[in-house]
């Protein structure tokens, strides 16, 4: 059976198929992308990292920016609030043969990146959105740049027609919807609608749509229903790295692979859990690993006293002494897949810095900060 979208084509990359897992702080380093890849392959981001520090060569920001030896292609997203910010990391980052793609991340809703005028906040002020991007494109050469945003600050603010403008003229390789305003943070249903609106104005690169992924019929609903080139996929696929396995049937046009039982998620677990140890040292993989533990265990039988207990893990044994207690041929429970996962829902009013709407126009620079959560 034919595939249902061609490979996606960024600069010189080749996506295939055209799924690309979301850049999530503290969720897609190293050992997360890995797993996710062992399953599927498709385009695979680095979590969000603060291009000053990155551009100063800062341990903490380089340690967020590293991959695996064998890993390809290598993709980042990239925090920046001012020109000479993006161009200096990404500079350092293309000297030093670091990375094959570069994404900027223009959808971050967190109140502490808002206030200050990133992230979301951004497109509000197209003119300094365009700055940023031309800078970003320039400084990267060959490498190809992708930008991330939301449908805008709120239902009286919608930018991303205009983003998406801005983007397709300064050079982006693609760009990505995440279909819900930074006043929905994560609640209620993405509107998928908007990615079929901006598909129809950003026609020379791709767009991809991102929001309420969580089952490969999901992913095939939306492209049927927006046009979109492509899907990416967050909190769908938390808990769940065997969904890019899906994906990629689903795309192929191939049946799905069946879910896993419990014995084989609680192998996947032990597999994630030694990455993280071994590429943040036993003592931070295993903090590091408690809030995936959650998200792995969701729907199954005793499900929250099985979390209560790992979250209480301090090493590997310890973990493996709590799964070795379940039942290994627990079918994966229906309806598990859509129970919410990652950031929890709930609406904002979006924080900015006094007098930011005032100005739409302005170039000027929001206050320098170095905050790196969100997504």
């Amino acid at each position: 059976m034919a595939a249902l979208l061609p490979a996606l084509r960024l600069g010189p990359l080749r996506i295939d198929p055209p799924v690309v897992l979301a850049p999530m702080a503290g969720v897609t380093n190293a050992p997360f992308r890995a797993l996710c890849r062992r399953f599927g392959a498709g385009l695979f981001v680095c979590e969000m990292v603060a291009a000053r520090p990155l551009a100063e060569g800062r341990a903490h920001a380089a340690r967020l920016a590293g991959f695996y030896p064998d890993e390809s292609p290598r993709s980042l997203q990239l925090y920046a609030t001012s020109p000479r910010d993006a161009a200096e990391a990404i500079r350092r980052l293309v000297g030093e043969g670091r990375v094959d793609h570069v994404d900027l991340n223009f959808g971050c809703p967190v109140p502490k990146v808002t206030r200050k005028g990133g992230g979301a906040a951004i497109p509000a002020r197209p003119r300094l959105l365009a700055a940023i991007v031309r800078a970003a494109v320039q400084a990267a050469g060959s490498i190809p740049v992708t930008i991330k945003f939301r449908i805008g600050l709120d239902d009286e603010r919608i930018t991303f027609l205009e983003t998406g403008r801005i983007a397709e003229a300064e050079g982006c390789a693609a760009v990505t919807l995440h279909a819900r305003t930074a006043a929905q943070l994560y609640d209620g249903s993405a509107r998928w609608e908007a990615i079929a609106a901006l598909k129809d104005v950003v026609r020379s690169i791709p767009v991809l749509g991102n929001g309420d992924v969580w089952e490969a019929a999901d992913a095939l609903r939306m492209v049927r229903m927006t046009g979109c080139d492509g899907i990416v996929v967050g909190r769908g696929c938390l808990g769940r790295p065997w969904l890019f396995a899906e994906l990629a049937a689903a795309f192929e046009g191939r049946p799905l692979p069946p879910p896993p039982r419990l014995g084989e998620v609680c192998r996947i677990m032990i597999e994630h859990a030694e990455r993280l140890c071994d590429w943040l040292g036993p003592r931070e993989g295993i903090a590091s690993f408690r809030k995936h533990a959650g998200w792995y265990t969701k729907g199954f039988t005793g499900s929250a006293a099985v979390r209560d207990r790992l979250m209480r893990i301090t090493t590997l044994d310890e973990l493996r002494a709590v799964l070795e207690a379940l039942d290994p041929n627990e079918p994966f429970p229906p309806g598990a897949a859509r129970l919410p996962r990652g950031k929890r829902a709930g609406t904002q009013k979006v924080a900015l810095p006094p007098g930011f709407l005032d100005a739409p126009e302005s170039c000027a620079e929001p206050e320098p900060h170095e905050m790196v959560d969100g997504g």
